[in-house]
């Protein structure tokens, strides 16, 4: 028999609105779960239990006066910790920012609360979102509740291991290379990271403001999309937000004439035998279904990584430049010179992995280095999205594995950051194109650890994302037993 915890968004969702419990009784349990487990876990930066009790309170009054605000109206979630919250604290997972409570709030966590939703506290995650291990957080790392000994992944690790040890309903992070659909498929999560510019990014601390997009993750591929739908839409505070054209809400796209590509670099030698073996799985059996599946080649996808992470280096150079002791955040003590103020305060309030991105991206920034590195890396971008909009031409969606491996042991330091970069390969093209991309778990590893299927389409195609992953839930569900 399931326990209150073991229930899905769908079933609080109905049972609440059949008054089988409430509200205040949901959040208590979740707030006990995070109480009972989460020193072990760490999923967690910051725990908002007062505040969580009394929107629970209000949500109940507001379901006896026939009042709720949406289907969402009393669910606990909780959030990344680079997602500003009024009056709460928001680190980044940085000793900079430790002590840094915003005078505002992110516009995905307004909308939530519009929506009535409970919110339960920040999540861990890689300071600043730079890592993909969750171990480049400030503060302490978060262990995957699949195996402690493991990493859950990042930088949205504190995202999907709270979901996957029961801390929240639903969780939300960032993606900017991949950093929401990894973890979710390291902690066997649905995560999607949606088309540029269809969340708000308002309220998004900034790691790389052209490539990162805010996602939810949750335990299933239909959650994932009422999640979202609350999210989307147009905000006049991002001007980089847009709402989705109106004939990309629907889909007649019927899965016996689907065409799925299949990349050939994105199913390289380097990825674990058992996850490319999953990710074929699935293909094999949405073409038992009628889909048309057949491998594709994209030879621009070779320079996905690098090109990434000269980007990415760059605009975090450039985004975490207002960080200089003066404006908001961390100060250094008994200074009175500018340059030694600004230099002290960056050294004592950064770690490492934020410090080697910033001098790479003002390398590359450089006035010697800019044609050189930036100028070239801009170029191999605009060559991937032409491409993957060529392919998207022929084809409906490309499948792929979503991580190299399952879950990496935590406290391993890999000593080639290039092959670091690597493993990144099948989730950088989608941030570099623009385009949405859904992670389904698809069974699991030899040592019972979940493998993620991924899923990219082109511009605001979430829907038929949608539809192909729950088609893929279902074969899971058949076949595994839901495992």
């Amino acid at each position: 028999m399931k326990t209150l915890l073991d229930r899905t968004l769908t079933e609080h969702i109905r049972a609440l609105e059949a008054r089988e419990y409430s509200s205040l009784e949901l959040t208590r349990a979740y707030l006990d779960r995070i109480e009972e487990i989460d020193s072990e876990i760490g999923a967690y930066l910051f725990v908002n239990t007062d505040e969580a009790l009394k929107q629970a309170v209000a949500s109940d009054l507001r379901r006896r006066r026939g009042d709720t605000r949406s289907i969402l109206d009393g669910i606990p979630y909780g959030a990344k910790d680079n997602l500003c919250t009024k009056g709460i604290p928001t680190t980044c997972g940085s000793r900079y920012l430790e002590h840094y409570v915003p005078p505002y709030s992110a516009t995905v966590i307004e909308r939530l609360a519009a929506a009535g939703c409970v919110f339960l506290g920040k999540l861990n995650m890689d300071e600043f979102a730079m890592g993909s291990t969750t171990e480049h957080s400030a503060f302490h790392p978060t262990k995957n509740p699949h195996d402690p000994t493991c990493s859950p992944g990042g930088s949205s690790g504190g995202s999907a291991a709270a979901l996957a040890a029961n801390e929240a309903v639903f969780t939300l992070g960032s993606d900017t290379g991949g950093s929401i659909r990894q973890p979710a498929s390291h902690c066997g999560a649905v995560g999607i990271k949606p088309t540029y510019g269809s969340v708000s990014r308002y309220g998004l601390c900034a790691f790389a403001s052209s490539l990162e997009q805010i996602g939810p993750l949750t335990r299933t591929v239909s959650e994932n999309a009422t999640i979202l739908s609350f999210l989307q839409g147009q905000d006049p505070r991002d001007a980089t937000s847009r709402s989705a054209p109106v004939d990309s809400r629907e889909h007649t796209i019927a899965l016996h004439t689907l065409r799925i590509g299949l990349p050939r670099e994105l199913f390289s030698k380097d990825i674990a035998p058992e996850v490319r073996s999953r990710a074929l799985d699935a293909a094999h059996m949405l073409e038992k279904l009628g889909a048309l599946v057949e491998e594709v080649s994209l030879p621009s996808l070779t320079y996905a990584a690098p090109t990434y992470y000269i980007l990415s280096a760059a605009e975090a150079s450039s985004n975490l430049a207002r960080m200089d002791g003066v404006r908001f955040g961390r100060r250094a003590e008994g200074v009175r010179d500018p340059e030694a103020l600004y230099c002290r305060t960056r050294s004592e309030g950064f770690g490492e992995e934020v410090k080697r991105r910033i001098l790479l991206g003002t390398f590359f920034l450089s006035r010697d280095r800019y044609d050189e590195y930036y100028k070239k890396a801009f170029r191999a971008k605009l060559l991937i999205q032409a491409e993957m909009t060529s392919c998207f031409a022929n084809c409906h969606l490309l499948l792929s594995p979503t991580a190299f491996t399952s879950a990496p042991q935590l406290g391993i330091r890999e000593s080639d950051p290039a092959a670091i970069h690597r493993r990144d390969l099948c989730t950088v093209p989608a941030n570099l194109a623009g385009i949405p991309a859904l992670t389904v778990p698809f069974g699991k590893d030899c040592c019972g650890l979940p493998i993620g299927v991924q899923l990219m389409g082109p511009l605001w195609s979430e829907p038929l994302l949608y539809k192909v992953g729950e088609e893929l839930e279902r074969i899971r569900a058949k076949e595994w037993g839901g495992r």
